[in-house]
């Protein structure tokens, strides 16, 4: 296999979560993190995150997914750049299921409509080691963490998971009123947090719904992030905040959020495409 002279791209959105899909089977082509960033830098492709399609190591998926953020470090999981994946999938084949392999593992995709795509998450994992957090906690549900004074935190005691990445969530009264965009680069380089941590403060609107914000790792504040919806849904239902099938409402727009009984979670929301173009300007595309 060789590197493509040109490499097409399309530039996606979930919720308005800045997604740009690659697709790199049959090449030999790896993006280094530079190049990545080059390529988030650019107006026309700017993303929150990069989904790169390499030819898949098993008979029976579709793709492995390489997921870059904006900084060109790599993501585990992106719910909503799978959800744009499999968009892009059922337009080229006509299909409605897919599977991929991603850091975080298998995904499976079914798409009903562009308005109506659902990816499963895999399964919560609540573990200190497997989050990783630096420091052993007996119970996740709510770890001594707070941003503050001590007798006045502004906010404290979040829930940690992981759902492909490492993720804190917050309970406040009011989302809008905390300043995520100051707090969140602080926390996502926590020394708790050895792998940094997505970071996100939710409020229980009701026993089905939620509201939500979410600071990425890696890329900043974001208008989406489907495995920040994934993780206050499960963190909220695991203290019997909320019902196992919620709709988490983020800047972007609502997903719905089912957290099965066979412990698999079920994100559905849309996808749109934006617009297609080749990436043969980008200055360091040589291969790699």
């Amino acid at each position: 296999m060789s590197a493509p002279s040109a490499i097409r791209y399309a530039k996606m959105n979930g919720l308005g979560n800045e997604i740009v899909v690659v697709d790199l089977r049959g090449s030999s082509k790896r993006f280094k993190a530079e190049e990545a960033a080059a390529i988030a830098a650019r107006p026309e492709t700017h993303f929150d995150q990069m989904m790169v399609l390499h030819d898949p190591p098993l008979t029976g998926l579709d793709a492995q997914i390489l997921i870059y953020n904006t900084d060109g470090s790599l993501a585990q999981a992106c719910g909503n750049g799978t959800r744009c994946v499999g968009l892009l999938a059922a337009r080229d084949t006509g299909r409605s299921d897919f599977k991929y392999e991603t850091a975080g593992g298998l995904l499976d995709v079914h798409v009903t409509n562009p308005g109506s795509i659902s990816v499963d998450m895999g399964q919560p994992r609540f573990g200190w080691q497997d989050i990783p957090l630096s420091e052993p906690f007996h119970d996740t549900r709510r770890i001594e963490l707070q941003v503050g004074p001590a007798d006045k935190p502004i906010i404290h005691s979040p829930a940690v998971v992981n759902v492909g990445n490492p993720h804190a969530v917050f309970w406040v009264d009011d989302p809008a009123v905390i300043d995520i965009g100051r707090i969140g680069p602080m926390l996502e380089y926590h020394p708790l947090f050895p792998e940094r941590a997505n970071i996100s403060i939710a409020r229980i609107d009701s026993r089905e719904a939620i509201t939500l914000r979410t600071w990425e790792r890696g890329t900043g504040l974001t208008r989406a992030c489907g495995s920040a919806a994934c993780a206050a849904a499960v963190s909220a239902a695991r203290i019997g905040l909320t019902d196992r099938k919620v709709t988490v409402t983020l800047p972007g727009g609502p997903l719905v959020i089912e957290w099965r009984a066979d412990n698999h979670i079920i994100m559905t929301g849309p996808a749109e495409l934006e617009h297609e173009g080749t990436l043969d300007q980008i200055p360091l595309m040589a291969a790699g």
